[in-house]
This record gives C-alpha cells, sequence and structure tokens, in this order.
C-alpha cells in the first residue's frame, strides 16, 4: 500500500458537539455529544484499526509488528509505541482549564509529558484559546484564585480564527474556548490534569475530577509573556510548527494542482485533510481521516479542487 489509512475513535465529552456527524461520519448520533475524534493513537486502551489491501483490518500496533522497518524507515525499533496521536476537537463548550507535565516531572507524577499543537479549522465569533497567564502570579497566588473561583482572571484569552496555529508545550496553562473545531497533533501521551472546570457537571451528572495539586507542580509560572498565535493561509507548503517532537506543514493546493510531499526511503508522514479534495496515488484522503505514508514510497498529492491538508514528520527518532 502507498498510504494506509486509519478508521477514527470518536469520543463524547461534556463539551463536544454534533460537527462530526454534520461533516464526517453521518451515522453518529445526533442526540450525543462528541468531542473528540482520534485518528491515529497507538495506546493500550486504545487502538487505530487499518483496513489491507486484502480487505483485512488490523490493529496498528500489528501493523507496525509486522511493517514496522517498511512504514518508519531502518532505524525504528520493534515493539516500539507510534509517537504521534492525531485528534479532531470540537469543542461546543468551553474545555476545562488544564495542564499537562513536563518530561522532568511526568515520571515522578505517575504521568507522560505531553506538547501539543492546535490547527483551528473553524471558529465562530468571539472563539478564543486561553495560553499561559495576562500577568506575573505566583503558585501561592493562583491556589488562592482557584480556591475563590477566580483562576480566569489571571489566564491569557486571546482570539481565534481559521488557519491559526499554536504550539503548547508541556507545563504550559491552556483550554480552548467554545466555538472551535481544532485538529491537533501531539505526543503519544493521554495525561492531563484538569486545574479548573468552571463549575461544570460531567456526563454522569457529577462534578468531574480536579487534578489541583498535579497541576500546580506541573505550570510554568513563568508563562506570562504571550507571542501572536502564528496565522497564515498561504498557498503552496509551510511549516506551522516545529518542536523536538514534530514538524507540521500545510499544503494548501488550488484546483488540479498536484505536489510531491515525499520521496521514498524518506521520513514516514502523517496526512491530515482538513479542505477539499486531495489525493495520493488516486485514492481520495477524506476530510476528517489520517493517514501514514510509509518511509518506503514517494508521495504525491493531487487536488480535484481547492484542498489543503497537515503533514506531520520528524518524529520516528
Amino acid at each position: 500500500m502507498s498510504i494506509f489509512k486509519f478508521e477514527p475513535i470518536y469520543k463524547k465529552r461534556v463539551w463536544g458537539g454534533k460537527q462530526f456527524g454534520q461533516l464526517f461520519d453521518p451515522s453518529l448520533n445526533q442526540e450525543e455529544k462528541f468531542g473528540e475524534s482520534w485518528n491515529i493513537v497507538d495506546r493500550e486502551e486504545d487502538q487505530s484499526i487499518c483496513k489491507l489491501d486484502t480487505n483485512e483490518a488490523i490493529t496498528i500496533r500489528e501493523l507496525l509488528a509486522r511493517r514496522g522497518t517498511e512504514i518508519m524507515g531502518p532505524s525504528w525499533i520493534e515493539g516500539k509505541r507510534f509517537p504521534i496521536l492525531i485528534k479532531w476537537l470540537d469543542c461546543q463548550e468551553r474545555l476545562s482549564l488544564q495542564v499537562h507535565p513536563p518530561a522532568e516531572l511526568a515520571l515522578k507524577l505517575g504521568g507522560e509529558p505531553k506538547t501539543e499543537n492546535w490547527y483551528v479549522v473553524k471558529s465562530c465569533n468571539n472563539s478564543g484559546l486561553f495560553l499561559g497567564f495576562n500577568k506575573e502570579v505566583s503558585k501561592s497566588q493562583f491556589e488562592k484564585a482557584l480556591k475563590e473561583n477566580k483562576a480566569e482572571e489571571f489566564c491569557n484569552r486571546i482570539e481565534s480564527k481559521p488557519n491559526d496555529s499554536v504550539l503548547v508545550r508541556s507545563g504550559r496553562i491552556h483550554a480552548i474556548d467554545a466555538g472551535n473545531l481544532i485538529l491537533e497533533i501531539q505526543q503519544n501521551s493521554d495525561t492531563t490534569y484538569r486545574v479548573y472546570d468552571w463549575g461544570r457537571m460531567g456526563l454522569d451528572g457529577k462534578p468531574r475530577k480536579l487534578h489541583i495539586q498535579e497541576s500546580l507542580e506541573s505550570i510554568d509560572f513563568q508563562d506570562n509573556n504571550q507571542s501572536a498565535l502564528k496565522t497564515s493561509n498561504n498557498p503552496g507548503f509551510e511549516t506551522i510548527a516545529e518542536c523536538e517532537y514534530f514538524r507540521i506543514r500545510r499544503l494548501n493546493l488550488s484546483a488540479n494542482a498536484k505536489y510531491k510531499i515525499k520521496e521514498s526511503s524518506t521520513e514516514c508522514a502523517i496526512l491530515s485533510p482538513f479542505k477539499g479534495k486531495p489525493f495520493c496515488e488516486n485514492q481520495l484522503l477524506e476530510v476528517g481521516s489520517s493517514y501514514i505514508s510509509p518511509y518506503s514510497k514517494s508521495c504525491e498529492i493531487e487536488s480535484a479542487e481547492q484542498s489543503s491538508l497537515l503533514i506531520t514528520d520528524f518524529f520516528s527518532h
């Protein structure tokens, strides 16, 4: 296979909405709140499913066990977990104020570090993102604000727009406000410490668990000098995020255009289309799905109409 497609795993969330059913999968129950679509995941509790040319359906873990070197390259370590998790987030309501532990603290706290990138695909008027603090604050001041339900006063909120991209490193306090549809690319981790949940009840009608002490240990309290989001919608190829864990580039193609994104025997890449009808070797790349272009194959994208996708690479080392 020149590319491998994975089936999304939809997750109900108290803050979720109905856009996945409207945009991606009409079979979803429109009475339910689906907040996350896990497009590529390799964890004990969740395994992405891929259909091979033979129509056999196998997990990503089994796929890597059989064909890891072909997909990831000759330096791939057998038995290693796929290092990236790809999600869509439908944020009908505000997400909890949260933080992911830095690497140096994660083991001590019993979690995993997580750096992630948000790409805003759609947003409503006055939608926003919380990123870091808007003023100097000490740990004790913020702990007091949490007890008094005044945490929001210290949080830096900026308006979000389509094509915004922001890298959220471990240790940065953050939240996604209502009205955003986001494509999230992250380290393969599911450790989130919930700092504050705006007084909301969970899907079971009870308050969701908070992780105050873990959060206070993990938060970077010097994170109060936020730069603007990276925003652009330029034609062609553009790097929108880069860190030690991954690189993300956006490809904007006009109708009937083509672009070779990789040669054979080069870095494995994840393709995440979010607009139009891009193709790879006559296979439609469906918006809302994610694909892996393996190390062993070249990959050229063609477009039947104006199309856009995110390409993630430099994660296999």
